[in-house]
């Protein structure tokens, strides 16, 4: 609560009451640094700062407070946004009919920010044009009106499938994106005889004044060109193994360290990677591009995102930008198939769409490398963090945190191995008030960042996958850890060391009122920084 400020007076004894304001008024922040607000003991109604950190109560109980969902019923797969007249337009697959009735269509959302959204309503509709319903696909913004259908029409390359065939149609908006049209060509590319054939990512390869697409073609992606987004001419296919049946192509240009000497084309799909001991997520190369075919500096990809629950993801750059090729947006869909129709989300299902994070390409030993980071437009919903007292955590010893009371927040945590008594494994533990537990830890002898979330609200009803802990190798210098982590009410979002290393999944906890502890086990923890900053509730305007 903000202490009203007094006013400017000549006499003595106005000086004297301000003084004693003064110093209350420094003892209240001081308190407030190290221990959560609590409620007045008259029951004073909570102010409206208070209550922007708190979900409303006629939502249900894992309505997230920061993350996308759809109002009711079903959504899946995200479909890349643009940016078109002021505001971000977002597409994500959406069932109206789930449990009862099959097929997808596109959903539509716009945004300033890419952390509030506004819903839009369905923009390309299933089962008008004889092709079945509408999967995943990508929209561009025809600047140049290469298709015909005007200057900046926005045109939908999407798979459809009926009687168990895909293919490719285009769907052309001339309102900006609000709704579209079925070409009367349709289907722009038929099915040569073959079972996987879906989700077309279309991008302009401005070297070449050509566009591109790419094709999930089973453990394959096929690249194709066209001039004019409706006849498209095969120019070379790139075999993958041990990655199960390739879904959601993704292709751009970016510099590594912000070198323009040194820019490289990635390659990016939706794999499985249970041959290398992962779950489903986003995998990805570095290499070059010759307008025809693509080839990889290595063979063995690299992942984006070591978590349970980051799927079918997009990526994009933002036309803003003074050098688009820095920089790029990224978001997935926090669900996994082993359990997607599983988790205990009550009026909606499906999960959520991920915290946007901006993606940078930097070198690691030689060879380039993903970073993920939070956006900092989602550092407009902090409020007034809440900062642990720095010290040792001593062998087999657990120091507190805090608690985190607001319904979604922002746990930042520094720490390292005591030089005299380095400990082998340090634990940051989120306890909800029945006694859940989601676990974030770094075993320092293998240089392992993992996730156990086997003991959350949800695990004793979820499938064996569920329950599995994910890691990633991470090795830290000297001993040093940083972790930014996110928390919402379905989910925990990781990201350690400025992002080289990320870990997203979904995960129950009770939501408010979270204790957080730190843990020491094989030796002492040094707990540098520790802050919790509640994040205000971002509500989808809906229809």
């Amino acid at each position: 609560m903000t202490e009203p400020q007094p006013k400017k007076s000549k006499k003595l004894l106005a000086i004297a009451v301000l003084c004693i304001l003064v110093l209350g008024t420094v003892v209240s922040w001081q308190s407030l640094s190290s221990s959560p607000e609590t409620p007045s003991p008259d029951g004073d109604q909570p102010n409206q700062e208070d209550t922007k950190f708190q979900r409303p109560e006629a939502w249900s109980e894992y309505r997230p407070a920061t993350h996308l969902t759809p109002g009711q019923n079903w959504m899946n797969d995200p479909q890349r946004p643009f940016f078109l007249d002021g505001l971000w337009h977002f597409y994500y697959l959406y069932n109206a009919d789930y449990p009862d009735g099959n097929g997808t269509e596109w959903y539509h959302t716009t945004s300033t920010d890419l952390v509030h959204w506004k819903d839009e309503g369905v923009a390309i509709e299933k089962y008008k044009n004889g092709l079945g319903d509408i999967w995943t696909g990508s929209a561009v913004v025809d600047t140049e009106n290469t298709a015909g259908f005007g200057k900046n029409a926005v045109i939908s390359l999407v798979t459809q499938q009926v009687d168990g065939v895909q293919r490719q149609s285009l769907f052309y908006s001339t309102d900006g994106g609000y709704s579209f049209t079925s070409y009367d060509g349709n289907p722009v590319m038929d099915n040569p005889g073959v079972e996987a054939w879906r989700d077309p990512k279309v991008v302009w390869d401005k070297e070449r004044n050509q566009w591109l697409m790419l094709l999930a073609e089973g453990n394959k992606v096929g690249f194709y060109t066209s001039k004019d987004l409706k006849s498209w001419d095969y120019q070379s296919g790139f075999e993958t193994t041990d990655l199960g049946v390739v879904e959601c192509p993704d292709f751009f240009q970016m510099t590594v360290d912000g070198d323009p000497e040194r820019t490289t084309w990635v390659l990016g799909i939706s794999a499985n990677g249970a041959s290398s001991g992962r779950t489903t997520g986003y995998t990805y190369w570095s290499g070059s591009f010759d307008g025809k075919s693509f080839t990889a500096d290595e063979k063995d990809p690299r992942w984006l995102d070591a978590g349970s629950d980051f799927y079918a993801a997009v990526t994009w750059d933002d036309p803003k930008a003074q050098d688009p090729t820095k920089h790029r947006y990224a978001l997935g869909w926090m669900n996994n198939w082993a359990y997607a129709g599983d988790l205990p989300l009550g009026d909606w299902s499906g999960g959520t769409m991920s915290t946007v994070r901006q993606l940078s390409l930097r070198d690691v030993d030689g060879h380039p490398q993903l970073f993920s980071e939070p956006i900092d437009a989602l550092d407009e919903l902090e409020g007034e963090a809440v900062v642990a007292e720095p010290g040792a955590v001593a062998k087999d010893h657990e120091a507190s945190l805090g608690k985190a009371e607001s319904d979604a927040y922002r746990l930042h945590v520094d720490l390292s191995q005591d030089q005299s008594a380095p400990a082998e494994e340090t634990q940051v533990q989120l306890k909800d008030a029945q006694g859940a537990t989601v676990t974030v830890g770094y075993n320092f002898n293998d240089q392992t960042l993992f996730l156990n979330r086997d003991n959350d609200k949800a695990a004793g009803n979820m499938p064996e996958s569920y329950r599995e802990i994910r890691s990633e190798k991470l090795p830290v210098d000297n001993g040093q850890l940083s972790l930014d982590i996110l928390v919402d009410t379905t989910s925990i979002e990781i990201f350690a060391e400025d992002g080289q290393a990320t870990l997203s999944s979904t995960a129950f906890l009770s939501p408010g009122g979270h204790e957080l502890s730190l843990k020491s086990f094989g030796g002492t923890t040094d707990m540098r920084e520790s802050s919790t900053t509640p994040l205000a509730v971002a509500e989808t305007q809906r229809q």
